[in-house]
């Protein structure tokens, strides 16, 4: 396995090309200061005022511009085309927490293939940020404090079964997968939520506002 390009003790923000605001980005770096940028990434985070500690990815989309304002050093090219750059940038970092911005939204292939990328890079603790909502790939237990009445949804992007306290719809003897059952608009019936799968492959989705609840179920979780 090579070395991670990245190791940081703190929470990295992993900015991609898709669209995000200095808010987001205020948002993110609050609780994960370090700023690292997927190939174009480094663009966005430029033009809202912020150096990229690195640049990751096979480099085909950043701007000249920006590659002239970013020292050489700082610069990891990538040259496999197989993954995308969230995927180059994912798995090339090490932290305790990445929380990836400018992933979704912008087209639906790009925000299906980092859902995609989010389970197949589970070992990495990583919430994808998105205009309404945050997503992260379920570990085999998750424990989250919530608020009675709140959606939290669940898709499925392999087969996988669990079971569940506190939902309005328990999800215990559901066999979900992306072409059948999945747990889209489920409501949340106690403050706490505990969730358990028997393999890799689910997504759990909540409202933005409950991102630091997200951190703290992750952390917990690892």
């Amino acid at each position: 396995m090579n070395s991670p390009i990245v190791q940081s003790t703190h929470g990295v923000t992993l900015a991609g090309g898709g669209p995000f605001s200095a808010r987001d980005l205020k948002l993110a770096l609050a609780r994960a200061p370090v700023p690292v940028a997927a190939d174009s990434g480094a663009d966005r985070l430029l033009e809202l005022g912020v150096a990229p500690d690195a640049v990751i990815g096979d480099m085909d989309s950043i701007s000249d511009r920006a590659k002239a304002k970013i020292p050489q050093d700082r610069q990891h090219f990538v040259a496999e085309q197989l993954t995308t750059d969230f995927d180059k940038a994912l798995r090339s970092i090490q932290a305790p927490l990445v929380l990836a911005l400018g992933f979704a939204g912008a087209r639906l292939d790009h925000g299906l293939a980092a859902f995609s990328t989010l389970i197949a890079r589970a070992d990495r603790p990583c919430i994808l940020i998105g205009p309404q909502d945050v997503a992260f790939a379920a570990p085999s237990r998750v424990e989250l404090v919530l608020g009675p009445g709140e959606p939290l949804s669940l898709f499925p992007m392999s087969q996988v079964t669990g079971r569940s306290e506190g939902l309005e719809w328990p999800i215990a003897g559901l066999d979900f997968a992306p072409d059948g059952m999945i747990g889209t608009s489920n409501r949340v019936l106690a403050r706490r939520v505990v969730l358990e799968f028997d393999r890799r492959g689910m997504l759990v989705i909540l409202p933005r506002r409950r991102l630091d609840a997200a951190i703290r179920a992750l952390r917990a979780a690892s």
